[in-house]
């Protein structure tokens, strides 16, 4: 299998695979600064919700580094700055809010120790592993309610290089693809940004998954044709009661599976949940650059002047979501009481996976 990585963290420096440049140019840019980590989030260099929240991670341990020889204050007061520029860089992905408040604890129980860039350095290499561990095992039980032979859709990039380096709903996929269960999969282009087709096909090519790449307009016409089985996406906040921010295009995905008779299944580690959330309602959706919408790599497509709408998530009730699988097992039909549960230590493990 293809090694894949995202993000890489060595000697104290942070390079990022340039997400922007792929699948023409392999480009690796290096960040010395929560500043320059904040910058990459905000311009797609890295995407994804967790990856996002690894690299934001060592972005403040790349900013505790080169701010202790001049340290005067404790080092909440000092970091602050770092953390707000960090915060206002996406403010959809829930994970990134989620690793910071990790660096926020570690700041507030060593205030003043000199040990602190240190201790950041090794909280983000912590976060960062266990996320890959953590895809692992949602791959897995999500690669268990998939029948042998199906046809699965998938949209955007859940893979390798949306996370710490295994993938959430690709990981499903590469699990199911392991245990010899898929047939085929669809992958759409993902306008506007075209992370589907940049980037899925990419780590689909790399590690000789069966696939074809599709418009984003041809889904409903596929999964009747099809017989698309398992529509598989990943998430990037999930409220209380189950609904679901994802990439845009997500809910009419979901809408079109359940017309079709095709399941929906998000896969996303317990991370992206954000429980003082009680509805999709309440999830702030970033609105990006016309520009994306009206020029592709800087070439016009529209009119000069033209306006466009540009909302970069949008979001999937509960009820139309069939599975949320997490690292610690399934959410069959989820509703608030069963995300509780879940949490709860209350987990579902498919059978085809239990110990």
């Amino acid at each position: 299998m293809a090694v894949i990585e995202p993000l890489r963290w060595a000697d104290g420096r942070l390079a990022l695979l340039d997400q922007r440049a792929l699948p023409d140019q392999e480009i690796w840019l290096t960040c010395d600064s929560a500043a320059a980590v904040a910058e990459a989030i905000r311009a797609m260099v890295v995407r994804g919700a967790p990856a996002i929240g690894i690299a934001a991670a060592y972005g403040t341990a790349l900013e505790a580094r080169r701010l202790a020889p001049q340290r005067a204050a404790p080092w909440p007061e000092t970091m602050a700055p770092a953390l707000a520029q960090l915060a206002a860089s996406r403010p959809t992905a829930v994970n990134l809010f989620w690793a910071l408040d990790q660096v926020r604890a570690v700041l507030a129980a060593d205030a003043g120790s000199d040990q602190l860039p240190q201790r950041l350095e090794q909280l983000a290499q912590q976060i960062h592993a266990d996320d890959v561990a953590a895809n692992r095992r949602l791959g897995d039980f999500g690669a268990a309610l998939i029948e042998p032979g199906s046809v699965v859709y998938t949209h955007c990039n859940t893979g390798a290089l949306a996370t710490g380096g295994y993938g959430t709903a690709l990981g499903v996929i590469r699990s199911a693809w392991q245990q010899q269960r898929l047939a085929h999969v669809l992958a759409g282009e993902t306008r506007p940004w075209w992370q589907g087709a940049r980037l899925t096909a990419w780590e689909l090519m790399r590690e000789g998954i069966p696939f074809s790449l599709n418009v984003d307009a041809a889904a409903a016409h596929l999964m009747r044709e099809r017989k698309v089985a398992w529509v598989i996406v990943g998430a990037d906040r999930i409220a209380a009661n189950g609904d679901t921010a994802n990439k845009i295009g997500t809910y009419s995905l979901a809408v079109l599976a359940r017309h079709h008779g095709a399941r929906f299944m998000v896969a996303a580690p317990c991370s992206t949940f954000d429980l003082a959330v009680a509805s999709g309602t309440e999830i702030p959706i970033e609105e990006r650059p016309c520009d994306e919408v009206t020029a592709v790599r800087g070439i016009a497509m529209a009119p000069r002047d033209c306006g466009a709408v540009n909302p970069a998530f949008d979001v999937t009730p509960a009820g139309l979501i069939d599975a949320i699988v997490t690292e610690r097992g399934v959410i069959m039909n989820p509703t608030e009481a069963a995300i509780a549960a879940h949490f709860a230590g209350e987990a579902v493990v498919p059978k085809e996976t239990a110990i």
